[in-house]
């Protein structure tokens, strides 16, 4: 299964680009064409996660759910996103932005149970057999309750007595396991971390979010964290590993979608840059950092308006410098 992980994590990946031109594009042509090659690619994820099928479509969400590889929810949202696919093939179509966070929501939920792995739902049976039950029994049938009342009596008297010891015995369980925690280990990961990071030990901090990354490998702030901290030491290898790592565990989280646009941002990459942030947005609309930034990076493309646009939904802040104009060049000497 590890393998089949392997390979429906690589064609995910595949259909990045066009989940991310998604976020930016307007143009119907081009928005039902991203919206087939995303499709295709999630199709793909789903084939290689059960070993290779001929299987395509409803039918293929309908095996991967039957094997208990997809919760209902993740189903229903494949099964939507195979219906947007349809249509986005008819050439009359114009596909709505409905279409595009359908789209986006199943390769989310994919997503999810790959990271995760997804048990079948209570009473949802793999073998295709019926629940078991015990036939009813038949005869005559003593009263139980009367000829153990005074066994339960007893029962009774004794939970009453033990119920208030062992309360307090749990309470006491409960906060030596804390004082522990937080004297030993000084919180988790990810909070040491981060109090490392904002008093400016990055050393301590980096160590502090690689332990995070691995108690908990299927979130993404630890990465964001160590992304950051790459950019900012100018590392634009890691920086990119780290954020691409980031998107991969959760596609969802605003935070990771606008580091990485921060990353491309200082690299120069305004354009993918532009829809990273748009993206981190459109998951977080009161993300200030974002749309200033957004405006920053408008303005780099030559989009000036556009980008006073978004600095001044931004107000004031660290992105307020990019809105100042280039010196003008020294006139020459006569």
């Amino acid at each position: 299964m590890l393998t089949n992980e392997r390979a429906a994590h690589a064609a995910l990946d595949r259909a990045r680009p066009a989940l991310i031109r998604l976020a930016g594009e307007s143009g119907t042509e081009d928005r039902a064409a991203d919206l087939v090659e995303l499709w295709d690619d999630t199709q793909s994820a789903m084939r290689a996660l059960i070993g290779g099928s001929p299987l395509a479509g409803q039918a293929l969400i309908h095996e991967l759910r039957n094997r208990g590889l997809l919760s209902l929810d993740q189903a229903h949202a494949l099964v939507s996103f195979a219906a947007v696919r349809e249509r986005a093939e008819r050439a009359d179509y114009v596909p709505t932005t409905g279409d595009v966070d359908a789209a986006r929501a199943a390769v989310m939920q994919l997503e999810a149970a790959l990271a995760t792995g997804t048990a079948p739902d209570a009473g949802h049976h793999t073998s295709g057999g019926p629940a078991s039950h015990a036939p009813p029994a038949t005869g005559p049938v003593s009263d139980p309750v009367a000829a153990d009342a005074p066994a339960k009596s007893r029962e009774v008297r004794r939970a009453s007595t033990l119920g208030p010891v062992l309360a307090i015995a749990f309470i006491i369980l409960v906060a030596a396991g804390f004082a522990w925690w937080v004297l030993g280990r000084g919180g988790s990961g990810l909070e040491r971390g981060i109090a490392a990071y904002q008093r400016g030990d990055r050393l301590s901090a980096r160590a502090a979010f690689a332990e995070a990354a691995r108690d908990k490998p299927s979130e993404a702030l630890p990465h964001v964290y160590l992304g950051r901290i790459a950019r900012e030491e100018g590392d634009a290898t890691t920086a990119a590993r780290e954020l691409e790592m980031a998107i991969r565990l959760e596609p969802g989280n605003a935070l990771a979608q606008r580091e990485m646009a921060a990353h491309l941002l200082a690299i120069g990459n305004y354009d993918l840059a532009r829809r990273f942030y748009i993206r981190a947005i459109e998951l977080d609309p009161t993300d200030r950092n974002a749309q200033g930034f957004l405006g920053c990076t408008m303005i780099r493309l030559g989009r000036v308006p556009e980008g006073m646009r978004f600095l001044q939904r931004a107000g004031q802040g660290s992105w307020s410098s990019c809105a100042m104009p280039p010196p003008m060049p020294a006139a020459p000497v006569q």
